[in-house]
């Protein structure tokens, strides 16, 4: 070899293109990255500048953490079949990231040394109406009897906010509140939804109130003067909201409609309705004619989904203002149901499969 060839050793490629030499043996091998030449009497392999592109991207894909089976398809197939293989990549290292997220927090968690009582100081009123946004989303009491925490209501305390989740799984709602004052470390539990409500009833008579989270997972909602409020903790593990709505995927249809006209026009609705939305405009169709119309602002294609509309319409009840946000995917992932007065409340609704005419549960 000299360099009027163009070749150059696989040490000088290597540090060119930032893979070991044994790497690059390694895709040899494999037939991923063949050199450009090898001398059969010394085994020596010699590379063209011109393989340095793919080099580079073959580096780039085992760093992303791509199988060398998929990344034959990115580096040879067509840009279509490369595009589809590394969605589905990413797609599964966010799920797996999410998995991890949630075990190491738990550990860590477990293993920190936390405050004999962790507290969050609020306005009565503000978490009165926290809790009156969160609480239809609590499951009814059959489901509660066979699944207890779906009957509670989450609290969760970090050093920056209050939340506030409650779940039947086919509707998720998460209110968050800004504390004035917050002592102590990281806290979370699932009370009874019933101390709940009667806390909150309780605290809207007053300017000011403390919720508390001490060792043994208890927690209390105090007043300045005295007055206390125990609420009764609820045996079982949350669900992990937060994977739901950290990690969701990209929106494609967003509905912005009057919230009280498609409460009403839901509400007249029995069994299973399907909101069409088109143009400018949502058409309500339930199982008997005719159907009601509700003005509407859409963005992206035309789409067609239906709910149970006792669901929905708790979902419309529970948000502020004059309009309603639905953030759609597509037909069977939950919806996204927000409020533009509202940011810190989210409500997640399920819709129904139209085909086997049921519940997706989350």
């Amino acid at each position: 070899m000299d360099d009027s060839e163009g070749l150059v050793s696989i040490g000088a490629f290597a540090h060119r293109v930032g893979l070991a030499p044994s790497a690059l043996r390694f895709y040899d091998d494999c037939g991923v990255l063949r050199p450009a030449f090898v001398d059969e009497a010394t085994g020596y392999r010699y590379y063209h500048p011109g393989q340095e592109p793919r080099a580079v991207l073959v580096r780039r894909l085992r760093k992303a953490g791509l199988p060398l089976t998929e990344a034959t398809t990115v580096l040879d197939g067509t840009r279509s079949q490369a595009r589809a293989v590394l969605r589905e990549h990413l797609e599964r290292a966010r799920e797996t990231a999410a998995a991890t997220r949630s075990a190491i927090e738990s550990i860590l968690a477990d293993l920190s040394p936390r405050a004999s009582v962790s507290r969050a100081r609020v306005g009565g009123a503000e978490l009165a109406s926290a809790v009156r946004q969160v609480a239809p989303a609590v499951a009814d009491p059959a489901v509660a009897r066979e699944f207890p925490v779906l009957g509670g209501v989450l609290v969760e305390l970090d050093r920056q906010e209050i939340r506030l989740a409650a779940t039947d799984r086919y509707r998720l709602a998460v209110r968050t509140l800004r504390p004035d004052l917050i002592e102590g470390g990281p806290g979370r539990v699932v009370v009874d939804a019933a101390a709940m409500k009667e806390a909150a009833a309780w605290a809207v008579r007053h300017a000011e109130v403390e919720v508390e989270l001490d060792g043994s997972e208890a927690a209390r909602v105090r007043e300045n003067g005295g007055g206390v409020r125990t609420l009764p903790a609820v045996e079982g593990t949350f669900p992990d909201y937060r994977v739901l709505l950290e990690d969701r995927p990209a929106v494609r249809h967003r509905l912005i409609a009057g919230r009280v006209a498609l409460r009403d026009r839901l509400a007249e609705t029995g069994g299973p309705v399907t909101l069409h939305a088109e143009d400018d405009r949502i058409r309500v169709v339930g199982e008997d004619p005719p159907a009601a119309t509700v003005p509407a602002i859409r963005t992206g294609p035309p789409l067609s989904i239906t709910f149970d509309p006792v669901v929905l319409v708790a979902a419309l009840d529970a948000g502020v203002g004059p309009d309603v946000l639905l953030e759609v995917r597509d037909p069977v992932s939950p919806v996204v149901v927000r409020s533009a007065d509202q940011g810190s409340f989210t409500t997640l609704v399920m819709p129904v499969l139209r085909r086997a005419g049921h519940h997706r549960e989350t």
